[in-house]
């Protein structure tokens, strides 16, 4: 039986219990007329399907260029890139507009995607950049940490819900801030997705048939880092996502390739980071906890119990 119609009610009734539920409770029959639902749970929910939709489709266009299933944002220096160029200007007290946030979240992601392909060797294999991208995620990360010695208190306690990923206050301007980065990077990710079913063959099959191996890979990094570096601006680095929606998506269609996997793990990463912040904003009420501590706690152990069942499969 196909799983699709599953996916998609699950979605509708995720969709329904983050708009109603919370303090006030709002009734369905009044979702539509209420303020609250309109300007504070309505934006926090479209963001939530939108950041989920943009870091699941990256986690498939990485781990299928690097054949993979480890290959995510968080391991190549693309997450950790890019909060350190959003939260560096917060340490140094330098003020930046909100519209220039996306802009330095791209230029960290891109230098700390760039730096593995360096550090790796552009020529080398998939696991050589797999391996060198978790050495320089750390890197990355140790920077971080060193930021956050230097800020004061007020700064350290935003820095830090910061870099585990918040939807909290999230407004519509939010929201439309995605909008300009997404209609460059869905084009790019459309015509991306035929290369990378041609990469899982394979770079010696791959080069057979006409594909520039090492430019599709510079490629598919780009264009992850296009999905992810908005997103982090706007929310933080929302862990785990980009590891657990490919694994679903798999698992929804395992005969696919990744041309259709793709909207499915967009889909799927929609579904986790809407999830994921019923249990942030309602948990410990009235307390919002980081949406990224929940995809993390989640989804780890699911993403690692699907690997297993892969593997028993074989």
């Amino acid at each position: 039986m196909s799983r699709q119609p599953i996916l998609v009610c699950g979605l509708l009734a995720v969709a329904v219990c983050g708009l109603s539920l919370g303090t006030p409770y709002v009734p369905l029959p009044e979702l539509a007329g209420d303020f609250v639902v309109t300007e504070l749970r309505l934006p926090r929910l479209v963001l939530a399907l939108i950041a989920g939709a943009c870091l699941g489709a990256a986690g498939l266009v990485l781990q299928e260029a690097l054949r993979n299933p480890l290959a995510v944002p968080e391991m190549l220096g693309v997450s950790s890139g890019a909060a350190l160029g959003v939260a560096a200007p917060l340490v140094l007290a330098v003020s930046i507009p909100l519209a220039v946030q996306p802009l330095l979240a791209i230029g960290g992601a891109a230098a700390g995607g760039l730096l593995t392909l360096l550090a790796a060797g552009f020529g080398r294999g998939p696991t050589a950049v797999l391996l060198t991208g978790a050495a320089v995620a750390a890197a990355l990360q140790a920077a971080l940490l060193v930021l956050m010695v230097l800020a004061d208190q007020l700064d350290l306690q935003l820095i830090y819900r910061y870099l585990l990923g918040s939807l909290s206050a999230r407004t519509w301007g939010d929201v439309t801030g995605l909008w300009p980065w997404l209609v460059i990077a869905v084009p790019a990710l459309v015509c991306c997705a035929p290369v990378l079913s041609v990469l899982r063959l394979g770079d010696d099959d791959a080069r057979a048939l006409g594909v520039r191996v090492r430019r599709a890979r510079v490629a598919a990094l780009g264009i992850s880092v296009l999905l992810i570096a908005p997103v982090v601006a706007v929310c933080g680095p929302v862990a785990w996502v980009g590891f657990l929606a490919p694994q679903l998506a798999r698992r929804l269609r395992p005969d696919a390739d990744a041309v259709r996997w793709l909207p499915w793990s967009a889909a799927w990463g929609a579904v986790i980071v809407a999830c994921a912040d019923l249990p942030a904003r309602l948990a410990l009420a009235p307390i919002e906890t980081p949406v990224g501590a929940w995809t993390a706690l989640l989804g780890v152990p699911v993403g690692v119990a699907l690997l297993k069942w892969k593997g028993a499969r074989r």
